[in-house]
């Protein structure tokens, strides 16, 4: 029944770390004086309650993952890091300049890229310079991304000397042939010498990405790169599904389509490894996340108060999010921004005295309200609209999209209420999409997700009927 449904509902649609999602923005979208307004606001309504989030984005990697979606500069010319370093500082100059006080940072996080490609003394320059600006909160959490080839023990000493706690690595995966394939050689043995210097340096979060649907999957040696993660045992994980998109990315175009494992072959390898991590207590958290029962983010998920971000899944609930360096993007709740996602380009713009802004999205009241409906769904598995505030005509016809996923017991249905089933948890995308008012309005969101304009043209109809019925 679940390999059916996870075939039914396979369609491609957007993971949801923000509404409206990016597609939907526009390089005009926000002008720079829009944008400062609107940091003020977010800044007035939570800087002394929640206090912010803070991302920084390190574009650039000595190695080409080929499967690899991000944003990213390849190269191993490191005369890169000190321009780019200057510009860090100099945006965030920008930013403390504009708000009426002192930020509180809730949390850090550093990606990339590969922030270690910087040097650990440019690394402590990059934070020191921040932390010189803002109070750090009570239970603050500073993380980062690490690529266990290029991560030294003294990068590792460096980053918890200025306050950093939380790592992440990137596995994807441990077996050798699909390592190659990836182009991204790292042995187990390696791996594990260096989640063992960092639990021996202090740090108390350790993180592993992995990837399912790689070139050469097998459940074999899924079940073996499990295996694996289980005698490191890190405190929490995300499990993905590998996007193949090879007319966007180009190392993807090296991929032969026949060693990709597709449709219930690729489920049956995410099957086989939740069932895995669950059953030495492993706990799914929203979409594609695991977390032991005593890690933060389990906590939040059980207590109600996960969030979810830029940055994805996170246990700290902040309003703003702020976002520093190429292509990285920033969250005052009432605004996005996008920043250049060249390095060079945005260097020149910083230099220049301008945020380098790149697209962007002021948000409408409708826009507000859907965003609050999907953020509960991603992170609390429910919603309602009882409270009028929280109401928009845009929901009663999300309501006639989700009456199939109601029969196939992905969700229950209220007359203003939506709550997601244990079997709903893998197609939350898919439950969120039916919020998604911009995506069905548009031609071109419509056809890059699948989705039907003419079944749209009959659940508004319905939701009209039954309106007019109401007020008859």
């Amino acid at each position: 029944m679940a390999t059916n449904l996870a075939v039914k509902y396979s369609n491609p649609g957007p993971r949801y770390t923000s509404y409206p999602t990016i597609p939907s923005w526009s390089t005009d979208g926000v002008t720079q004086e829009q944008w400062k307004e609107a940091m003020v606001k977010g800044f007035n309504d939570s800087n002394e309650t929640t206090g912010i989030s803070l991302y920084i984005h390190i574009p650039y990697c000595e190695n080409h993952c080929y499967f690899c979606g991000c944003n990213a500069h390849r190269t191993q010319d490191h005369s890169y890091e000190a321009p780019y370093l200057e510009a860090l500082l100099k945006e965030w100059q920008m930013y403390t300049d504009v708000f009426p006080g002192r930020l509180n940072v809730k949390e850090l996080h550093i990606g990339g890229g590969t922030p270690t490609f910087f040097s650990p003394e440019n690394l402590v320059t990059l934070i020191d310079g921040i932390c010189k600006n803002v109070n750090k909160m009570d239970n603050y959490m500073f993380s980062f991304e690490t690529n266990p080839r290029s991560t030294s023990k003294e990068h590792l000493e460096a980053l918890y000397s200025v306050g950093f706690r939380r790592m992440s690595f990137g596995i994807q995966d441990f077996d050798p042939i699909v390592q190659e394939e990836i182009n991204r050689l790292q042995s187990f043995e390696l791996v594990k010498e260096k989640v063992d210097i960092a639990r021996q340096i202090g740090f108390t979060s350790i993180n592993f990405d992995l990837v399912y649907g790689l070139p050469k999957q097998t459940m074999a040696t899924i079940t073996d790169t499990i295996q694996k993660v289980m005698e490191l045992k890190p405190d929490r994980l995300a499990f993905y599904a590998y996007g193949h998109n090879p007319h966007m990315y180009e190392g993807q175009r090296k991929f032969k389509e026949s060693d990709l494992p597709v449709g219930d072959a690729k489920q049956e390898l995410y099957d086989k490894g939740s069932a895995m991590l669950e059953s030495i207590g492993y706990h799914e958290i929203g979409m594609d996340h695991f977390a032991i029962e005593g890690d933060a983010l389990y906590i939040a998920a059980k207590n109600g108060t996960l969030h979810r971000n830029f940055m994805g899944y996170t246990e700290n609930t902040t309003q703003m999010m702020l976002a520093l360096g190429s292509s990285s993007i920033s969250d005052t709740w009432y605004a996005f921004a996008q920043n250049e996602r060249n390095d060079i380009e945005y260097i020149k713009v910083v230099n220049e005295g301008r945020f380098p802004l790149h697209r962007g999205h002021l948000l409408t009241d409708e826009d507000l309200v859907l965003r609050r409906h999907i953020l509960n769904l991603m992170c609390k598995q429910e919603t309602s609209w009882e409270d009028p505030k929280l109401y928009t005509d845009e929901l009663d016809i999300a309501l006639y999209r989700l009456e199939d996923m109601q029969n196939d017991g992905i969700v229950v249905l209220g007359d203003k209420s939506v709550r997601v089933t244990e079997a709903g948890i893998p197609f939350l995308r898919n439950i969120c999409m039916a919020f998604d008012a911009r995506l069905w309005s548009s031609d071109s969101l419509s056809k890059a997700y699948n989705v039907s304009r003419d079944i749209q043209k009959t659940y508004i109809e319905k939701a009209r009927l039954a309106k007019a019925q109401k007020v008859g």
